[in-house]
Parts: C-alpha cells; structure tokens; sequence
C-alpha cells in the first residue's frame, strides 16, 4: 500500500515536494487555505532566477540554489515558460563596498557560479550605460521567470501524477496519532503517514499544531516596490543590485525587469503589521501582538532600531526611496516612477534575535517542517523538494 502524505501549503516548495512525492507514487494530498495557488510569497516573488553569488559554501542555500535554478530553466524550457537570462550586475559604489564585493565573488567562485566578471567603472557603463559605480560584479546566468506560472504548471503535474491539490482548505488542527497525523480542517479530518508542513508566512504556527518548538519564529516585513515608467524602462538593461550589508540580510533597493516588460524599483524591508499585511493599512492585532510578545524580535529591534528607521523612512518618504535608487542610476527623476504592488517577506527570527539566513528545515516523527525559506527558495524550489522528499522516504523506513 501507497503512503499517504499530505502537503499544507500551495506555494512553489509545497507544490514541488507535492509533484516529486506523487511521481514516486506516493498518496499526495495538498491542503491549501486559498482559492489558487501561490497566491501569497510565490505570487508576489520579483521573478529572478539566482545563481548562487551570495550564498557560503556549503549551506544549504548555496547548495540547493545552484541546482535549483538548472532545473527550473529546464522545468520552463519543458512546459514552454518564459525564462530570460539578463544577467546581473552587483555595484560597488565605494571601496569599502569594492572590499566587500570582492569577498562575495570569492565565496561565488568557490559555490561554482559561473560566468563571473568583474567590471570597472568603464566596462560596468559599456553593460549598463546609465548605471554608475565604483566597482561591479557581472553575473550572466541570473535569470527572470514568473513563479506564478511555474507554480501553476507545478500543480498540474502534481495532480497528472495522482495528486489532490485541495483549495479554500485552510488547516485547522494537526493531530499526531502514533507514526501518522490527522489533518483537520472545515471539511473534515484526513489522516496521513507522513506531513510537509510549507505553510510561508503561517509556517511556525502550523509545525506549533504538529507540537514543533516555538523558535524560529516568522515575522513578516513588507517589502515596497516602485516602478519605472514605461518610456524609462531602457533605463536598465539587466537586474542591478546592491552590494549587501552583511549585518543586514535584506539586498536593500535594486532594479528588477520582468518578464513582461516592467521593471520594479526596490524593495524596502519594514515590519508589516500583518503576516499577509501588502498595503500599509492592513493591520492584524493577532499578528502585530505576536511579533510584539516574540522575545527574539524585541532582541532583534534592538539590535537593529538603526537600519528598521532607516528603512521606516524610505517607506513613508518617496524622494528618500528615488534617491537611494539614484545612487546607481544618478539619471532617474520622480517623474520616472510609479508605484507597484508589495510583497512580504516570511522572515524567521532565532530567540536570540537572530535573523535565520539558511534555510531551516526540522524534521519531527512523521512531519517535516519548512522554517524558513526566504530567498532564493522560489529559484531553489525543485532542488529542496528533492531534500524534503529524500527525507520523507528515510522517515518511511524508520
């Protein structure tokens, strides 16, 4: 007999854990609380396919993002999505920043990114006519896809290979009951072998159903995006990024093309006051009183008032937000931005008011729970389905 397993969450890693598990025959139920998939980080995701530039050696984001982002170019070439490689130059601004970025090409170097340039002022204007900088890191394989289709496309291979991916089922409870587990939901009860818990912004409170610890916890920052109007979109040929802070795991504001066309400015990272909070209006008490009581975010706020200021501030002030923009493409003007919708950032918080940077998976009994899958999960999405359902089969003959 088959085992069962069930699958909380359609995002794009609950998705392809449900399509890898069902192509092994498995018995694949996913529950998903929304009317479509990958309505909720997957769908607000900016699109870029990462080659692994930032990522230590060894961790499992710089593992899985190398693989990841091969087999998503051959899952688009496969079901005829669009997959652009624009590459991506990273700008060093100062020589402090030209120190750091020589560090990151380094550690690049050593995960096997491939293609890496590093430009001068001169050779970053020959790539980038209207970008500016002191220093710069070009890597060519970075790509841009749009992981609203790819999740779709995930979905019905899921269910061509047996799946049953439930809509509108929003988890209520988790019951573990010896080596198998009852979800409980409105519909009703199904009981499983074997749980994926892939629930994004509402991951730590599910995997607390299925009596997971506390840490790490989620809280959620909003992260806010303008856009180029369309007669400056030339303005940029590729993605344009910062060099990265490193007390800091937020990129700080870059430029985005898409594949249809727009380019995004941003983001910011300011605390959202509801996990699932896109416009600065949405306000949960729920939500806002759990992040407040999380000692590891008070630990955090301290730690980091400073940079959440700075950040406040760019997101209440339009010219501060061109003007950080403008420090890369000094030809920008207010004229030439629009606002664009925001996202949220699904972040987990240690107790020690740590922000989790790799990704953290915890196993326990029969449930496997995702804890944090911040970027680049959407590119490494196939790659720790492989993870999650190795780790599935090991469970099963335990």
């Amino acid at each position: 007999m088959a085992l069962s397993v069930g699958v909380i969450g359609a995002g794009i890693v609950g998705l392809s854990v449900a399509r890898r598990l069902a192509r092994w025959d498995y018995e694949v139920t996913v529950f998903e609380k929304e009317a479509e998939v990958a309505l909720h980080q997957t769908g607000h995701n900016s699109g870029v396919v990462h080659a692994g530039v930032y990522y230590p050696p060894g961790s499992l984001k710089s593992r899985l993002c190398r693989d990841g982002a091969r087999r998503i170019k051959e899952f688009c070439a496969e079901h005829d999505l669009p997959y652009e490689e624009i590459g991506k130059v990273i700008v060093a601004r100062s020589a402090d920043e030209a120190g750091r970025l020589r560090d990151i090409e380094d550690r690049a170097r050593a995960a096997g990114v491939p293609g890496l340039r590093r430009l001068g002022p001169a050779e970053l204007a020959e790539l980038e006519p209207h970008v500016r900088g002191f220093a710069a890191l070009h890597s060519p394989t970075t790509a841009i896809v749009d992981y609203r289709l790819i999740a779709r496309a995930l979905a019905d291979d899921a269910r061509a290979a047996g799946a049953r991916v439930l809509l509108g089922r929003e988890v209520t409870g988790l019951e573990r009951t010896g080596a198998r587990v009852v979800v409980h939901t409105a519909a009703g009860a199904t009981t499983v072998d074997r749980l994926v818990i892939c629930a994004g912004l509402q991951s730590d409170r599910v995997a607390a159903l299925a009596g997971d610890e506390p840490a790490p916890a989620i809280v959620p920052f909003r992260g806010e995006y303008h856009r180029l109007a369309p007669h400056r979109r030339e303005l940029v040929k590729g993605l344009v990024y910062p060099v990265p802070d490193p007390a800091y795991p937020f990129l700080g504001v870059h430029f985005t093309p898409r594949v249809d066309g727009t380019v995004d400015i941003g983001p910011n990272a300011v605390l959202a006051t509801a996990r699932e909070g896109y416009r600065r209006r949405d306000v949960d008490l729920a939500d806002l009183r759990d992040i407040l009581k999380w000692g590891g975010f008070r630990r955090l706020a301290r730690a980091h008032w400073r940079a959440g200021v700075r950040e406040a501030l760019t997101s209440v002030s339009r010219r501060r937000f061109i003007a950080e923009a403008r420090a890369y493409v000094p030809e920008l003007t207010p004229g030439d931005v629009l606002p664009a919708p925001a996202g949220v950032r699904a972040q987990a918080v240690g107790r020690d008011g740590s922000l989790v940077d790799d990704f953290a998976i915890h196993r326990l009994g029969p449930v496997v729970s995702v804890r944090n899958a911040p970027s680049p999960a959407a590119t490494s999405a196939l790659a720790i389905a492989d993870h999650i359902a190795d780790q599935v089969r090991a469970s099963a003959r335990d």
